[in-house]
This record gives C-alpha cells, structure tokens and sequence, in this order.
C-alpha cells in the first residue's frame, strides 16, 4: 500500500513538472503561474500530506471568506460569553435552544418556572453550561446567564446612578429582601423612606424603584435604597424652602418624630424642632401629651442657623400668652387655688391657670422656722389654696403662700410659753451647739447643749437623744420680735450637784474601784452621776506600787467644783494622813513621858529617830 501511494507521488510530480513544462513552453498561453515561474520554490513549499490524503488545495481567499461566515453565523463552544438564542422545540422536561452552533442546546424547563408562557420562537439568554454530555449534545443553563447578565446590569445601575424597579419579596432582620434583576438585595430600614417606617410589612409584595448605593463583590451583596430617590426629588424643595424662610414665619408641616426634648417637624423636605418648652404654655412631661406621629399643625419659625440647617420652630407661639389672659382684678392678697406641677427643693410650683403658675417657696409652707424639704408638705397633682404674696404681670412672675391661711402661731406666744412654764417637745434637728425642740407647728425653741444635763458632760447633742425623741423643756428665754424660744432640758429636774457639794465634801473618803486608765492619770465612778478624775501621782499605794485598773481601794475627795462639775480624788492621801495622825501621836506621848522623867533632849532626839525608822522600814 505504501509502495503504491509513494509511485503516485511520484508519478503526480512527474504528471505536475510535464504540465508546467508544457504550460511554459506553450507560446499561446499569456499567464505564468507561480509553479512556471519558480518551481523550486513552489515545490518547496507544496503541501504534500493534503495531496498523499486526497485533499484538494483550496485558495486562501476562498478560506479567509468561509472563516468569516463561519465566525459572524456560529457560536464558539469555547468561549463562556452569554448569548442569545432561540426556542425551536419544547418537549415536556427540555426546551431546545438555537444559538447558531453546531448544534442545538437543551435547557431543563424547571429553569424558566418564572416564566410559564415560554413557546417556540422566544428569544432567551443562556450560558454553555456543558460542551458536550455523555450523548454527546450541547447543555446550556438559562439561569446562570441570568444571574450573570444580571450582575452586569447591576455594576452597570451602581456605576451610572441609574435607577432600577425591584420587587419586595419579604421582611428580614432590620430591613427587607428586593429582587433586583433576579438577585437579592438588601433594603435596610432606614433606607426605605425618609422618616420612620413602622410598619414594614405594608411594602412586601410592591414592586419599587430602587438605587444601588453599594456592591460587595467578594460576598456579593448588594445594598439598594428607596430613600435616596426620595431625597433627591425633595433636595430641590429643599433648597426652595429654605431660600425662603423668615423669622415669624407660619408654616404647615407633618411631626415626623417624637422625642423626650422636643418634636421634629417635616416642613416639606426642610426639618425643624419645636423644643418641649415651646409646644405649651403649661408644662408637660413628655411632647406626646401634646402632638402624635404624622399629625399635621401649623408651627412659627422662631430662629434658624447661617445655612439654616438648624431650624428652632414654636408651638406656642400661636396663641395668646396666658398671663396676658389673667384677670385684671387678682392682686396681692387673694385667696387663690392651683395644682402642684414641679416641686423642688426650694419650694413648688402651682398652676393656678393654663401657662400662669406660682411659685410657693418652702419657707411659705409652715410657720415653723426649721425649715424643710418642701416634699413634706406637697406633692406633684395636689389641689390646694394659697395666698398671693407677690405679682408682677410684666415679668409674669407670682409667689405664693399656704401658712398665710393659718394664724400665726407667734400672735399669743406670751400666753402660750411664758418664761418658766413647763412643755413637751420633739426633737427636729442637731446642730454642734444644741437641740431644736418644735413645741408645735411653727413654734421651735432651741436648747443649748449645757442646758441638756446636769452631770454628764456631752460633746454633741446625739450622744443624749435622737431626732424624733420627746423631750421635757422650761422655757428660760423669750424673744417675741426675733421669733426665738431659749429652752432648757435640765432645769426640769433638780440641780443634783447641790446634793453631791454635802455628800462628796473634801476630805470625805470614799471605797470605789478604778474605771479607767488615762491620760495623766485615771477615773473613778463614785455614783451614776460623778466620775473624779485621780492623778497619776495620787494612784500610788502604801506598798509603792501603783493601782490598776479595776482594782478597788479607797479615795479621798481633794477637789469639788459644783459650777465646772469637776471631781478630784487621791488614794495616796488617805494612807498619808494616817502617817501624819501616828507621828503627831507619838510626839505627844514622848513629851509627856519626857515631862515625866525629865529626860534629856537627847533621849527624846533618839526616840523619835526610832519611830521615824520603824515607820520608814515599814514604808520600804
């Protein structure tokens, strides 16, 4: 077989080199081909394999035309482009598809659920999804073309600002799900609307216009905004609105939001805010007692910034001021009633009229000079009557009084609390110097703190009672014009000092033990009343030690100051004075044994120098 395709090789060259002879010897043929022309060359680079398999040379031209119907009529299989194609048949599971390849495609029929009026003839876009399956046919996916033409719409929306219809599908957390080209987007909650949306679910199922404002193309996430369309179309009233605000104003606008210090008002694409103080005359805790959400009410520009970005709005400010509605026959002196609206430490403020309040100040409340927190006597909502004090309609301010309605406890206090009368007391307050005592509503006394107790001696008034105690008083001091009672605790019992001046005179000697070790000495309790005080030097016993603390022994008063309540004892003193009692003793009997016997000095001098060094030894 090779022997003959080599023998027809060779007889065609030989068939091929005669032709070009002949062709070139012939006088009557005009063109000269390249083979005449140049038959080693054209030998060279003859293609021998295309004429040993049969295949006929075809001119380049003629393939340079076939190239380019073949790329302007068929598909390249190999390329991952999205094209469009045509339906031709549909069966029950597959759709055929033409895309002018070399063959048909087939696309599942689940693929266009979307759309179930698919027939022949329709144009869809589909993506070579397999080249070529196990029967050898072409595969192609409508819904990845979808998505991929769709990702290219919506870089191309987001690139140019172009606005784009999508359908809300469902709620999600914090916004909505919006098919945009058969892609999920995001719509958050703030970008739906340019005030608070609270109610969501009255967008699912609407199909809306949409702008994408950003595209994560790592997690491919797409957030759209219906808000920013709305911004846009109200920028340009916007800047009307503004160009045209004035002070004083009046103006229609919508409460778009409602907080705890005033009320935002949507003017038509301008905000403003109507703080809580400007929304009433009367005072309020919160503006939604006032106004509600997309209520529609008519404000005046009070003020607004440079730019006017800030705008400040009133209420208010449309009606008449109330103080200006008050009666022109109240005056000073009138009996008038109100309620508590605010109460503070320094008194309450009473309403007596809608935007016209008072003002009772806490030392108003009581004739008591002890003053009080005014909480005890008023509380937020209650109904009372008071006096007026004070009214001054161009500053529209009022004060008031409650105590003005009772008599002054003070008229008669002469009669009531002479100087000497006897009265029971509670204890109101402290101070560093005494006790309020209040004898009764408005009628507050003050005793010293030395005027508490006879005996004990008292650094501060809370070592003796507690505020809330009844306490028995004298009246000692009266000041009418000063509103001032001096009151004494002690001075209702007798001064047990006068007593104590006989029982505790000095020299007396008295058995009790050592209470205390202090400074410079020790005390020592001699009755419920009196503790003397011994000093060190006084603390040492017969024996020469010195007493201890709980030790009992006897003691002998050295000192006693009734009007300082001051106790000094001494227990040395008492065993001295029994040394001074035996030498003077013993003195007067060596005299009379020396009147007796005559002695002589000497024998005297030597008697005595023995009792002086028994007495000594027994010392030591």
């Amino acid at each position: 077989m090779a022997e003959k395709k080599a023998k027809a090789t060779k007889a065609k060259k030989a068939e091929v080199e005669a032709t070009d002879v002949a062709t070139v010897e012939a006088p009557e043929t005009p063109v000269v081909s390249e083979a005449q022309a140049n038959p080693e060359k054209f030998l060279k680079n003859f293609d021998w394999h295309n004429y040993e398999e049969g295949i006929e040379q075809v001119d380049d031209k003629k393939l340079e035309e076939f190239e380019k119907l073949v790329s302007e009529n068929f598909v390249d299989t190999l390329d991952d482009q999205v094209v469009e194609g045509e339906v031709i048949h549909i069966t029950d599971r597959d759709a055929i598809i033409d895309i002018n390849a070399k063959s048909e495609g087939v696309i599942s029929l689940n693929e266009f659920r979307y759309n179930p009026d698919l027939k022949v003839g329709d144009k869809v876009e589909v993506l070579i999804d397999v080249r070529e399956d196990a029967t050898g046919q072409l595969v192609l996916s409508h819904r990845k073309a979808r998505v991929i033409k769709a990702w290219d719409r919506v870089n191309a929306a987001h690139d140019s600002g172009e606005i784009v219809n999508g359908f809300v599908k469902c709620r999600t957390k914090g916004g909505m799900i919006v098919d945009v080209f058969g892609i999920e987007a995001f719509l958050p909650g703030s970008q739906i609307d340019v005030k608070p949306i609270r109610d969501y679910d009255q967008y699912v199922n609407k199909t809306m216009e949409f702008k994408v404002v950003k595209i994560n193309h790592e997690f491919k996430n797409i957030v759209v905004s219906h808000k920013a369309l709305i911004e846009a179309d109200i920028e340009e009233q916007k800047k009307e609105i503004i160009g045209q605000l004035e002070k004083g104003q009046v103006l229609e606008g919508v409460v778009k939001n409602i907080t705890s210090y005033g009320v935002f008002i949507d003017l038509g694409g301008v905000d403003g805010l109507v703080h809580i103080t400007d929304l009433s005359w009367s005072r309020i805790n919160h503006p939604n007692e006032i106004v509600e959400l997309d209520q529609k009410l008519n404000v005046v520009i009070l003020d607004f910034d440079e730019d006017k970005s800030r705008i400040q709005l009133g209420l208010k400010q449309l009606s008449k001021h109330p103080w200006e509605a008050l009666a022109d026959d109240v005056k000073v002196g009138d009996k008038i009633k109100g309620k508590v609206v605010v109460i503070a430490d320094y008194g309450a403020f009473v309403e007596v009229a809608e935007g016209v309040e008072g003002l009772v100040h806490v030392s108003e409340m009581s004739w008591s000079t002890h003053l009080r927190s005014a909480q005890d006597f008023v509380s937020v909502g209650d109904e009372i009557e008071a006096q007026i004090l004070t009214l001054d309609r161009e500053d529209r301010k009022m004060s008031l009084g409650i105590k003005q309605l009772t008599p002054d406890p003070w008229t008669d206090i002469t009669k009531k609390y002479p100087v000497g009368s006897k009265h029971t007391g509670i204890v109101r307050n402290f101070t560093n110097f005494g006790v309020f005592v209040e004898l009764e509503e408005g009628i507050d006394g003050l005793i010293y703190i030395s005027d508490l107790s006879w005996t004990k001696k008292i650094k501060h008034p809370s070592e003796f009672c507690n505020v809330g105690d009844k306490l028995d008083v004298i009246v000692l001091e009266l000041d009418v014009e000063g509103r001032k009672l001096s009151l004494g605790h002690k001075q209702t019992t007798d001064n047990p000092w006068d007593k104590y001046e006989t029982e505790f005179a000095l020299n007396t000697v008295h058995k009790a033990k050592i209470f205390d070790i202090v400074d410079k000495g020790a005390t020592v309790e001699l009755n419920e009343d009196i503790v003397a005080f011994v000093p060190s030097r006084h603390l040492e016993k017969e024996d020469g030690s010195m007493l201890k603390k709980g030790e009992e022994a006897e003691f002998k008063i050295i000192e006693f100051n009734k009007e300082f309540k001051r106790v000094v004892a001494s227990h040395t003193a008492v065993f001295k004075e029994e040394e001074a009692k035996i030498v003077k003793k013993a003195a007067k009997k060596a005299a009379a044994s020396a009147a007796e016997a005559k002695p002589t000095l000497g024998d005297a001098n030597d008697k005595l120098q023995q009792l002086k060094d028994k007495m000594d030894g027994k010392k030591k």
